[in-house]
């Protein structure tokens, strides 16, 4: 079982329970999914940037990611319909939270210049939403093979009913909130 899962299960449930006055264990707010995304809207030009993404995104999260492609066709961007723009990793169960602990405890603190995340990043349904400006973050990307420097967006699903309940949540977890 992972870390952070034993963690959630043998110290944050109950504690959140008592704090809440929940009646049943099913009513604690838990994290349900993780989505990580990497746009590369270059990819219309050069497709061998969307492969430098795909193969970054796999040796962060350990799973293939999907082709993301464009819904509608904008000229201005010299897009068309179904052209491929970006990929996806959704993360479940034993995974996602191997995946949250990592974040947390190793690429998180080795953001330069980091005074905490945004507590305002919340989308008013629980669910939390994490831009990063670069991949280095992660110790699995070698910087030597890095062709170029990719932000993510990743986001953070959980079954909390408001943003306290999953700020709450995250905090618990290990989330570094700006005070």
């Amino acid at each position: 079982m992972a870390r952070l899962k034993e963690k959630y299960l043998k110290d944050i449930q109950p504690k959140l329970m008592k704090e809440n006055n929940y009646s049943s264990v099913m009513q604690v707010p838990r994290v349900t999914r993780v989505t990580v995304n990497i746009g590369v809207g270059e990819a219309t030009q050069n497709p061998k940037l969307l492969e430098a993404a795909v193969n970054d995104l796999t040796q962060i999260t350990g799973r293939k990611p999907t082709i993301t492609r464009a819904k509608k066709a904008i000229s201005n961007f010299k897009l068309r319909k179904g052209m491929p723009i970006g990929c996806s990793v959704t993360l479940r169960r034993d995974v996602m939270y191997e995946f949250l602990d990592r974040l947390i405890n190793v690429a998180i603190p080795r953001i330069r210049d980091f005074r905490g995340i945004r507590p305002t990043a919340f989308d008013g349904r629980g669910n939390f939403n994490l831009g990063l400006k670069e991949q280095l973050i992660f110790p699995e990307i070698d910087y030597d093979k890095v062709e170029k420097i990719r932000g993510m967006n990743i986001t953070i699903a959980t079954s909390a009913g408001t943003d306290e309940e999953a700020r709450q949540l995250l905090s618990e977890l290990g989330m570094p909130f700006r005070k």
